[in-house]
């Protein structure tokens, strides 16, 4: 990436139809907007093309086109094959079909390593496999730094873990853990590992096979594109898993396999439009640049990683200036944050705070965001969650002056 290019931010928000408006958006951890290409890409197939794909007449091979784009730009998005990828109807389902997928290769006694920091869906579906007389056991955060650490991960594996379940960025703590890392030290003792990447993909490049991820998981409506799901899985460990389907699909018919019923075909002729926004975006910053997909991606999200820093830092600063305020993941400071800030005020019920924020047209939220096990782990529960603010780079420092400005008048020193 070239050391002078900055995110144009006006223009990215220019293919933004929702943001022409007075609200500012701060809630993108829950979903994102979506581009015009993506919008485009959806009205397309569904007012021509919404046939039965692949059957030989021109419609039907025209919708079966754009669904194959749509796979081969969610593939893309994460540097996987597009036959390493299920396409399903969230991440929710993708997990609980993964764990009866693998169900059959456990043993009684075997373990997996979950998290009280996750999103549910990589949390519960894992839990409610302890009954058939696998172990679980619980990689806690740490009271400190609000977050997991590695240490506190190798003191809970042994000879019998077999898989570990974890965030690569907390949805409330916002604190990005080293994929790679864990991924090293698990698979040293023979496990492996499941992670939850929906909370880091609208943040930062993601490429499972430098990670070194046997599943990954991403949901493509926090990364500006339509909802649904997306799995990934080493190609060798999708050949071992169950078939979770119709008993007369092939062995290597891996999206119909784990994907029952069978995956949305309009929404993933969609995706093919994230892959055409981030091109218009990449074609704006580095004109005449000759680099292949892969390059074209990173230097994307490198523009957007540095737009999202510059932002967090102006937010990270104005709420640790307040001594009423309790930021989660403040203890982990060495460790790289995106763009998602959750917390607490003193003595006041968090829903409290967005409801006066609301008034101004700002758009944020309190909840436990499908995290409960974290929120405890927080201590929040009392004040019914934590507030949120997420950031991605559609957003400008106008969205976040005003809601700093507002915060401000609402929450004393």
């Amino acid at each position: 990436m070239s050391p002078t290019a900055s995110l144009d931010t006006a223009f990215c928000r220019r293919h933004f139809p929702a943001l022409d408006g007075e609200w500012v958006f701060m809630e993108n951890a829950g979903g994102t907007l979506v581009p015009d290409q993506v919008i485009t890409r959806l009205n397309q197939f569904a007012s021509r093309h919404q046939v039965q794909p692949g059957e030989g007449y021109e419609a039907s091979e025209i919708g079966a086109e754009r669904i194959a784009d749509g796979r081969a730009s969610l593939a893309q998005l994460i540097n996987a094959d597009v036959d390493e990828i299920v396409i399903g109807p969230s991440t929710t389902s993708n997990v609980y079909v993964l764990s009866h997928a693998l169900r059959p290769l456990l043993q009684p006694g075997d373990e997996i390593v979950v998290t009280n920091q996750d999103h549910e869906a990589n949390n519960g579906a894992w839990r409610n496999l302890e009954p058939t007389g696998i172990v679980i056991r619980e990689w806690r955060m740490n009271a400190d730094t609000d977050d997991l650490e590695i240490e506190d991960l190798s003191a809970l594996l042994s000879e019998r873990t077999k898989l570990v379940c974890f965030t690569h960025c907390s949805n409330i703590v916002g604190r990005v853990h080293d994929v790679k890392e864990i991924a090293r030290l698990v698979h040293e003792r023979g496990g492996l590992i499941c992670v939850d990447g929906v909370a880091l993909a609208p943040h930062r490049r993601v490429d499972v096979k430098q990670l070194d991820a046997d599943f990954y998981l991403y949901s493509p409506y926090k990364v500006f594109g339509p909802h649904m799901g997306v799995l990934y899985g080493k190609r060798e460990l999708l050949e071992l898993l169950a078939n979770q389907s119709h008993f007369f699909l092939g062995d290597d018919d891996f999206q119909r396999r784990l994907c029952p019923g069978g995956y949305n075909y309009e929404l993933t002729a969609a995706a093919a439009g994230m892959a055409e926004y981030f091109d218009c975006v990449h074609d704006h910053h580095f004109p005449g640049a000759n680099v292949d997909t892969q390059e074209r991606l990173n230097q994307v999200f490198g523009l957007f990683a540095e737009h999202e820093k510059t932002l967090s830092r102006w937010i990270e600063d104005f709420l640790d200036s307040k001594s009423s305020i309790r930021l989660a993941g403040r203890g982990a400071s060495a460790r790289e944050r995106v763009g998602v800030f959750s917390f607490l005020v003193d003595a006041r019920d968090s829903r409290e705070i967005p409801e006066k924020l609301r008034a101004n047209k700002i758009g944020i939220f309190a909840d436990d965001f499908y995290a409960p096990r974290c929120i405890d782990a927080l201590g929040a529960r009392p004040q019914h969650g934590v507030i949120r603010a997420s950031l991605v780079h559609y957003n400008s420092s106008e969205d976040v002056d005003r809601f700093i400005r507002h915060l401000d008048d609402i929450v004393p020193s």
